[in-house]
C-alpha cells in the first residue's frame, strides 16, 4: 500500500513542485515585504495634509487598483525595457515588483481605513498629554491601528500568494509554471494540478488558522 501510494504520480510530481513552491513563497514574502513599506508610506501619503503628496499617492493607488496585476507584470517585464531604465530585469525580479507595486496599493487603502479609523479624540489626548503629532501616531494611534490592520493584512497575503501564479505568463518559474513543465512531459495532468493547489491549500489554510487565533488573542 506505502509502495504503491509512494510510486503513484501524485507523490512522484513532488519533488519538482517543490521548487517552484520555494519561488512562490520567495516571491510572495519579498513582493510583500516591499508592498508593506510602499503601502504604509501610501496610506499615510493619502492622509497628508499637502495636496501634492496626497495626489500623487491617490493617483498611484487609484492606478494600481483599477488594472490587473498581469497587465502589471507584463508591463513591467516586456514594457519596460533596458534602454529604458538600464536595467535588464529577470522574470523573478519583475514578479516581486509586480507584487509589491499590485500589494502596495491595497495595502495603502488599509492602513489609510486602520488609521482613520481611530477616533480624532485619541489625537486630541495624545496632544494634550504633550506630544508631538509624529509621537502621537507612533505612541497612541498606530499601535490601535495596527491591531485593526492584521485581518485584511492577512487576507492581502493569501490574495498575493495567489496572484504569483499568473507571473507563470512571463516565465517565473514559480508552483504553477511547474506544475506545467510536469504535466507536459508526463501528460499527468489531473494528478499534477491536484498537487498544485494542495500545496497552495498547505500555505493559506495554516495561514488561515493562525491568523484566526492572532485576533482572538488581540480581540481585534
Amino acid at each position: 500500500m506505502i509502495e504503491a501510494l509512494m510510486e503513484s504520480a501524485y507523490i512522484k510530481s513532488l519533488p519538482f513542485l517543490w521548487e517552484g513552491l520555494q519561488v512562490t513563497i520567495a516571491i510572495t514574502a519579498l513582493g510583500l515585504l516591499f508592498g508593506t513599506i510602499i503601502g504604509a508610506m501610501a496610506g499615510l501619503g493619502k492622509l497628508s495634509k499637502s495636496k501634492i503628496i496626497r495626489g500623487i499617492w491617490t493617483v498611484y493607488v487609484e492606478i494600481i487598483r483599477g488594472t490587473p496585476i498581469l497587465a502589471q507584470a507584463l508591463f513591467i517585464y516586456f514594457g519596460i525595457s533596458e534602454d529604458l531604465i538600464g536595467i535588464n530585469l529577470d522574470a523573478f525580479t519583475t514578479g516581486v515588483i509586480a507584487i509589491a507595486i499590485n500589494a502596495g496599493a491595497y495595502i495603502a487603502e488599509i492602513v489609510r481605513g486602520a488609521v482613520y479609523s481611530i477616533d480624532k479624540g485619541q489625537h486630541e489626548a495624545g496632544r494634550s498629554l504633550g506630544l508631538s503629532k509624529r509621537q502621537t501616531m507612533r505612541y497612541i494611534i498606530w499601535p490601535q491601528a495596527f491591531k485593526r490592520m492584521i485581518p485584511p493584512l492577512g487576507n492581502q497575503f493569501v490574495i498575493s500568494l495567489k496572484d504569483t501564479s499568473i507571473l507563470s505568463v512571463i516565465a517565473v518559474h514559480d508552483l504553477v509554471y511547474k506544475g506545467k513543465q510536469y504535466y507536459n512531459a508526463t501528460v499527468e495532468v489531473f494528478e499534477t494540478l491536484v498537487m498544485v493547489c494542495l500545496l497552495y491549500l498547505c500555505i493559506t489554510i495554516p495561514l488561515a488558522i493562525i491568523l484566526r487565533r492572532l485576533e482572538r488573542k488581540l480581540d481585534v
